[in-house]
């Protein structure tokens, strides 16, 4: 099952962890891990359809985070110090959060967060082995034919905010940077252009800072090139983006879905969200966050923004929010 946008697709058909399945024209749910793996469903039956009602049963279990206060505290500050040794610009440091609880899936819980807290690109996906609901507010590809887009996320704050300040500025434009070089990568040359710069978008508690960037495919480039040459996103690994995720990986457990992509893709249109603001289930319920550093980073304040931007979908979890 999978559900994003209005569009609901059932009866699945195949699961397949090459890319290259995309090519086929099918309706295909893509999910990948921020490091990389690949899964793919193919659904027999698309409609246009509301999510279907399901109950939740609350979590009242204590959350436990990958990085508690003080060793996230410390993170931040080791990535202060690569930037200021010219090794990194700007790292996403994330935790992941766990727990346990008895609903034997996440329906009743992405229901929740449908009416509770609605969001551009939420999605679900329930196939063997993987369960997410993801409350995503950032696109990482949209494609329509030949052109692309992607409009990455640089910038919290608390709802009725006043303008977001330099570092946040500073930072969205850094990643547009690199957007335009990933999306450089699968283009046309010459084609690819920021069409937005800079501008607040509201969501339920929060505002964000977004920017878009366009471009033209390369003719005949197939998904398998595409997803290889641009993920992770990079607006939740950092810049340079090799550098990045090297830091990333000595700090960090792996992250699994957790900024990972989201989303579907049907021949030569696709929508693909940057998988944030999700919880996936395993053997526990799991829920990640983040923040952006930079060298003006404050360690406390960017601690503050990872329990900002979890606050709300925790409380509808625990079904504190009517």
């Amino acid at each position: 099952m999978f559900w994003m946008g209005g569009r609901l697709a059932s009866d699945l058909v195949e699961i397949s962890h090459d890319p290259s399945c995309l090519e086929d024209g099918s309706f295909w749910a893509v999910s990948t891990t921020f490091e990389g793996a690949f899964v793919a469903a193919k659904f027999a039956t698309v409609t246009d359809a509301g999510f279907p009602d399901a109950t939740w049963q609350p979590i009242t279990t204590p959350w436990n985070s990958e990085l508690a206060h003080d060793g996230y505290i410390r993170y931040v500050e080791r990535i202060r110090e690569l930037i200021a040794q010219g090794w990194v610009y700007q790292v996403n440091a994330c935790r992941l959060l766990s727990t346990t609880n008895s609903n034997v899936n996440l329906r009743g819980l992405f229901r929740n967060i449908l009416d509770k807290n609605p969001a551009p690109y939420a999605s679900y996906l329930e196939i063997p082995n993987l369960n997410i609901a993801s409350a995503s507010p950032e696109l990482f590809l949209e494609r329509m034919g030949s052109r692309v887009k992607t409009s990455p996320i640089k910038g919290t704050q608390v709802l009725g905010s006043k303008e977001f300040g330099v570092k946040d500025r500073s930072e969205n434009i850094m990643i547009v940077d690199l957007m335009r070089n990933d999306l450089g990568m699968i283009c046309q040359s010459g084609s690819v252009e920021v069409t937005q710069l800079l501008y607040s978008q509201d969501h339920p508690g929060l505002q964000h800072l977004v920017s878009d960037v366009e471009g033209e495919l390369i003719s005949g480039i197939g998904w398998k090139e595409i997803i290889a040459a641009i993920a992770p996103p990079g607006s939740v690994s950092g810049a340079p983006k090799s550098s990045a995720l090297s830091v990333i990986a000595e700090h960090e457990k792996p992250r699994g879905p957790y900024c990972g992509i989201l989303g579907w893709v049907e021949g030569d249109r696709a929508l693909l969200s940057v998988a944030i603001r999700i919880f996936w289930k395993e053997e526990e319920i799991h829920f990640g966050t983040g923040a952006g550093i930079t060298f003006s980073s404050d360690s406390q304040a960017e601690w503050e923004e990872t329990e900002l931007k979890a606050a709300r979908l925790m409380k509808i979890a625990a079904g504190q929010i009517s």
